[in-house]
């Protein structure tokens, strides 16, 4: 329960601090007083966009803050989000005019949705807003859930739901990429085939380019081959040298210098010898036949073609392409069972939830007939006693994030009148009270510590509005209840009065909020009756109200 609400410099409230307390408190002000001020400050708190026009003259930031009663159903929020758990909780809202907004929980900077997330516990504020969505099929179905006890079973239906919509899309993407590579998987293979042929792994072609320059230069080699076996022909440097060491191994003997010149000449004829061996191998061993030359040729054509082909410069790049390739085959062939493992998962989260769907809906149509009895009731209490309110519930076949169902609140205000859609149907007075019968309805179900409505009773008058101003009092027994409203009816049923009002002082304009004794209530009341010229009969009418 809300039992301080402070709001500094907000349009034309200066500073104002406003005392709350269990049961029903009702506020009133003229037209263009501010109460509307009021709403849209309460509004920041619960995490509503901020509009950065409401900071008022006396400085450059706007602060809203209320405080509430610790609770113990709140702790678990507190110790998840950790923040320090006191006797009070204390939200604040500040909007600075360069467009920062900034929102605590106890004096501790949280995110706006963390705020959001605490008042939801705390507080719900309807508004005239509302009153208009209940036209919509999807408020309605809202509405449902909630009175059924079965929003969190929606909730996870909807996770659940999103979460398959989101597998379904990623489908789609799989199977695009996979068309697109397929597009390009027989081109991608003929390359593959192309350049598996070189055995670009198995063979170094700057190698088999030295071969081939060696075959292309054969009479060469022959030449140099049959040089190197000439030095040891009959009369050639070899015997020549032969002859000379046999003269200086003779005669060795006769000077040091001779036995050295033996030594070093018998080393030049080991070398000469295997020089002639060795190169006449060249010739010999070499295999210049055409056929090796034009397998070779055939080889490096084959080489310099993919080279050129691909605006390649080496055998490495040509490898990497290769591999790259090899590669993207192998994906499509994991993309393909990817896909496959997709649709199998897919089929059996539609399989599953076809059955939450199936018991999402037999929840619902199990609620329906004790709901609309409980709204019966509320009608009756509010002057709507031939008026009719049922839940067309339409189970199809297709899965939507909020299950399986189609809903339609049909409505008839009088007796005999067929029912229909009720944003046919009802008038805003009507409206008024339907929606104010259903969130008593859906505040005892979410156990909220406070309500409050902005003018509800929009639309009605007389002994309706009186009603309403009786059950506003009732729901105030169990919560903390507040409405904005213009009816002296329902503000003669008020456990406590807050009158907004704006004030001229020089050049400045202010608006503030009085609590009201019981005698100024009496005067206030008269005032929403007659006007600012308040008769004696509107006083004893409005002491009579409120008796």
């Amino acid at each position: 329960m809300i039992q301080l609400l402070r709001i500094d410099n907000f349009v034309l409230i200066d500073r104002v601090e406003i005392s709350l307390d269990k049961g029903f408190t009702v506020i009133t002000g003229e037209t263009g007083s501010g109460k509307s001020i009021l709403l849209n400050a309460l509004n920041l708190l619960i995490g509503e966009r901020a509009d950065f026009s409401v900071i008022g003259p006396r400085s450059n930031k706007s602060i809203v803050e209320a405080v509430a009663q610790m609770e113990d159903r709140l702790i678990p929020f507190f110790t998840l989000n950790d923040l320090d758990v006191q006797k009070e909780v204390i939200l604040r809202r500040e909007i600075v005019k360069d467009g920062k907004s900034r929102a605590f929980i106890n004096d501790t900077p949280v995110s706006l949705s963390l705020l959001k997330t605490l008042s939801s516990f705390l507080i719900s504020i309807h508004s005239q807003y509302n009153t208009y969505e209940l036209k919509s099929p999807s408020f309605q179905l809202d509405l449902l859930d909630d009175l059924a006890n079965t929003k969190k079973l929606r909730d996870d239906f909807s996770i659940q739901f999103l979460e398959h919509k989101s597998k379904k899309k990623q489908l789609v993407d799989l199977q695009q990429q996979l068309l697109e590579q397929e597009k390009l998987k027989d081109y991608n293979t003929f390359l593959l085939e192309e350049l598996g042929q070189l055995k670009l792994k198995d063979q170094d072609f700057s190698e088999i380019e030295k071969e081939l320059l060696k075959l292309d230069n054969a009479d060469n080699i022959k030449e140099l081959g049959d040089s190197f076996q000439d030095i040891c022909i009959d009369n050639g440097p070899y015997d020549q040298l032969y002859n000379l060491y046999a003269k200086i191994e003779k005669n060795k003997n006769l000077d040091q210098q001779f036995l050295e010149f033996a030594n070093r000449l018998k080393s030049c004829l080991i070398e000469l010898k295997e020089l002639s061996e060795e190169g006449g191998k060249l010739s010999k061993d070499f295999d210049a036949s055409p056929e090796v030359h034009r397998v070779l040729t055939a080889k490096i054509d084959a080489y310099n073609n993919q080279l050129n082909k691909h605006r390649f410069t080496t055998q490495e790049q040509l490898i990497n392409l290769f591999d790259h390739l090899d590669a993207q085959l192998n994906e499509n062939d994991q993309l393909e069972n990817e896909i496959l493992k997709l649709k199998d998962l897919i089929e059996l989260e539609h399989t599953h939830l076809l059955q939450l769907g199936e018991t999402l809906n037999s929840k619902r149509i199990k609620a329906i007939p004790e709901i609309e009895k409980e709204l019966k009731a509320l009608f009756d209490a509010l002057k709507l006693k031939e008026a009719t309110l049922n839940f067309s519930l339409i189970k199809g076949v297709e899965l939507k994030e909020n299950g399986l169902d189609q809903l339609s609140m049909l409505f008839s205000a009088n007796k005999g009148m067929e029912t229909v859609p009720i944003e046919k149907a009802a008038s805003g007075g009507e409206l008024s009270r339907v929606m104010l019968a259903l969130q008593k309805m859906i505040s005892e179900k979410r156990q909220l510590p406070s309500v409050l409505f902005d003018e509800i009773d929009t639309g009605v008058s007389g002994d309706v509005a009186e009603k309403i101003g009786v059950l506003l009092k009732e729901m105030g027994k169990n919560m903390q209840l507040i409405a904005i409203s213009h009816l002296p009816q329902v503000a003669a049923k008020a456990d406590y009065h807050l009158k907004v009002e704006k004030n001229n002082s020089g050049d400045k304009t202010n608006t503030t909020v009085l609590s009201l004794t019981n005698e100024q209530r009496v005067n206030e009341i008269a005032r929403l009756m007659s006007g600012e010229i308040i008769s004696n009969e509107a006083l004893l009418t409005a002491k009579s109200l409120m008796n």
